[in-house]
């Protein structure tokens, strides 16, 4: 009897460890979107291949939404694109499907390197135009 009692405490333990770090998990996911998605961030710098581009975002304010949308505004002219993240392994997918320069140069999937709820910084290489890319994003 004592022994069954123990196998099923072993068991019980086991299962809510499980359980505990998916909820951790999911808490931490919850905190990451509420940090992207609260504000405006602007890109603060943009090197492509070593040539500094980031003058060519000036004046664009961006909004993250939680329903994967992502907007684009420059001058009361806005474009929407679309986004995605994988918190684990820090990656943000973000695409503006009928953007020109320079929105279009945000359309990759980004690596975070460094992040802090108002600074995300992200690397992207493009295999079509052989391009290495760092990004550097601020929130407002």
């Amino acid at each position: 009897m004592n022994q069954r009692i123990l196998y099923l405490l072993l068991a019980l333990a086991i299962f809510l460890s499980g359980g505990c770090k998916k909820f951790i998990q999911q808490q931490e996911e919850k905190a990451v979107i509420a940090a992207v998605t609260d504000g405006f961030w602007y890109v603060s710098q943009y090197l492509q291949n070593d040539s500094d581009i980031t003058a060519s975002f000036s004046g664009y304010r961006f909004k993250f939404d939680a329903n994967g949308i992502v907007t684009g505004t420059k001058d009361s002219i806005s474009l929407k694109g679309v986004w995605t993240a994988d918190i684990p392994s820090r990656v943000i997918v973000s695409n503006f499907p009928t953007a020109g320069a320079p929105l279009i140069y945000l359309n990759a999937t980004w690596k975070i390197t460094d992040s802090y709820t108002n600074l995300v910084k992200a690397n992207s290489t493009d295999t079509v135009n052989k391009t290495a890319n760092i990004l550097q994003l601020q929130k407002e």
